[in-house]
């Protein structure tokens, strides 16, 4: 009887930490990338479009947020946003490098914080 109550209790465990690893295949994510113009606007998108897993991509020129629907069991945040800094755009974890900053179009050339 006490092998069956310890059988049972480690199956409910396992279910239960299964379903805590259980991630979204639709997440709503939305942070910060600092650009100036349209041509921002195409190249963020492009770069967060170039990951597999982005399903929507749209930044706003007035608010500098990207806001994206995710596939979590494909990407990261973090995935997305290193892709963004390769492309010159800056997030509150991924900076691009002066090289690629020094790259993009003069108008595109946002205040560094």
């Amino acid at each position: 009887m006490k092998n069956i109550i310890i059988v049972m209790l480690l199956i409910f465990v396992g279910f239960t930490t299964q379903a805590q690893e259980k991630k979204n295949k639709n997440a709503k994510v939305e942070f910060q990338v600092s650009g100036n113009c349209d041509m921002c606007k195409k190249r963020i998108e492009k770069a967060a479009y170039s990951v597999p897993g982005v399903k929507s991509a749209v930044w706003s020129i007035e608010t500098q947020n990207l806001n994206l629907i995710v596939n979590e069991e494909k990407t990261s945040t973090l995935n997305i946003k290193n892709e963004i800094a390769k492309a010159g755009h800056d997030t509150d974890e991924a900076k691009a490098t002066q090289a690629d900053y020094d790259n993009l179009h003069t108008c595109c050339q946002y205040e560094r914080k």
